[in-house]
């Protein structure tokens, strides 16, 4: 019979196992090995994956959007009307106004407004544009009588040939784009056709905007998951009253700029001046970009019709009227009601100008404003449901912390988080109908 070793005996493992260092060698080598990363690695990696969802899916919203923006475009100018004409409604409505009919008073009222500016801008344009093109070819003309004086030393045989040659090129030219000019006829009226479309959208979403806006944004919130709504109704309720902030004072610091550059031109006897103040008005919608592309177009006119001197004095004009905006109107005004740094402001507009032209640079400081009011009040409202659950858990005493909404002292008569979401969002939404 064989013998059996010490090692296959029974218990020689676990005798061998007595020795502490055998023993945590052996607990080593049998559990799978875990590499340690550390606290803040965790973190940035949890940041950087969730980070490049959410940019992923805002890549994709934006890219769904440009396809539709023949939709897109004139919701988001009824939006921006909207903002800016529900106070009248809820003004009309307040006294004792169908809904219905102040809504459509009020619509049609702001209709008329910009067509007879629209028509007194082209009743302007064509009887001052006469006047302007024989003040320029009288310019021209002078231009020419002194160049014929040779101040150069040069031949006015050689001018007048050079200037021939000239003529020559552009007929040559002209008459080699016929085909592409007939094609840019045929394009020009099919955007014409796709703009009175879109104004009919506009004008279509704008009132039943103005009508049923809380209807709207309640069906839209129901297709959210039921933990989602209320938060999402209340966001979108801060971000309305914040692009309708926007909308009445942007119109305020418009008006200034078109009346001060307008008023100083009909002063210095500027031709097109009711033009060129409208012109103005519309542009100072696009932050900073729309105010020096206009000043520029009133110097312009300025030194055309009126010479240099006169130029030089616009230019001031300009440039005074554009101090007091920026260093007046736009903190005292812009900065209590929006509350976006102006490099926000100017790289928005750049952002927005560089992926959607015009259209981009004009929505892109509301947008940004609805947006940073809708994060605020979210970031608000978490903080809010923390507070009440460190208090329920008795993390925070009843005593401590700053006032929850409906609580006449710290922790007195706290809500729960579900409680305290409906009580804050809700209340802010009612607060809004009551006053429609």
């Amino acid at each position: 019979m064989t013998k059996k070793s010490p090692k296959d005996q029974p218990g020689a493992a676990a005798e061998q196992l007595t020795d502490p260092a055998l023993a945590d060698a052996y607990r080593l080598q049998s559990r799978s090995y875990v590499p340690f990363v550390s606290r803040g690695l965790r973190l940035a990696a949890a940041w950087s994956w969730r980070s490049l969802v959410v940019l992923a899916a805002v890549a994709v919203l934006l890219w769904l959007l440009s396809k539709i923006t023949y939709v897109l475009i004139p919701l988001l100018v009824a939006l921006l009307i909207s903002a800016l004409l529900t106070p009248l409604v809820n003004f009309l409505a307040r006294h004792k106004w169908p809904r219905t009919a102040a809504a459509a008073t009020v619509l049609l009222s702001f209709i008329l407004v910009v067509a007879g500016l629209l028509a007194l801008v082209g009743q302007q344009l064509v009887a001052g544009i006469i006047d302007l093109t024989s003040t320029t070819m009288k310019g021209v003309d002078a231009i020419a009588v002194w160049i014929q004086s040779n101040p150069l030393g040069l031949d006015s045989t050689v001018i007048a040939q050079t200037v021939a040659d000239a003529t020559q090129q552009v007929n040559e030219f002209l008459s080699a784009q016929k085909g592409k000019i007939a094609t840019g006829v045929l394009g020009a009226a099919s955007s014409v056709g796709t703009f009175f479309a879109g104004l009919l959208i506009s004008l279509f979403a704008t009132f039943f905007f103005l009508l049923e806006g809380s209807r709207i944004t309640r069906w839209i919130t129901r297709l959210l998951p039921v933990p989602a709504r209320e938060p999402a109704l209340g966001a979108a309720f801060r971000g309305w009253m914040a692009l309708g902030q926007y909308a009445r004072i942007q119109v305020i610091v418009a008006a200034v700029d078109a009346l001060g550059i307008g008023i100083g031109a009909l002063i210095l006897g500027v031709p097109l001046v009711i033009p060129l103040t409208v012109l103005i008005f519309l542009a100072s919608f696009i932050p900073f970009v729309g105010a020096v592309a206009t000043g520029i177009i009133a110097v312009l006119l300025a030194l055309v019709a009126k010479g240099f001197v006169h130029a030089i004095v616009m230019l001031g004009i300009v440039l005074l009227v554009q101090q007091v905006e920026s260093n007046v109107l736009q903190p005292f005004l812009m900065g209590k009601a929006v509350s976006v740094h102006p490099l926000a402001v100017v790289l928005a507009v750049t952002v927005g100008s560089y992926q959607f032209g015009i259209v981009g640079a004009l929505f892109a400081v509301p947008l940004v404003a609805s947006v940073s009011a809708a994060i605020g009040y979210l970031a608000e409202l978490s903080s809010q449901q923390m507070l009440a659950d460190a208090r329920r858990e008795g993390v925070i005493a009843s005593g401590e912390g700053p006032n929850l909404p409906g609580e006449t002292s710290p922790g007195v008569a706290a809500r729960t988080p579900d409680s305290q979401r409906r009580t804050v969002i809700i209340s802010d939404f009612k607060q809004s109908e009551a006053s429609g």
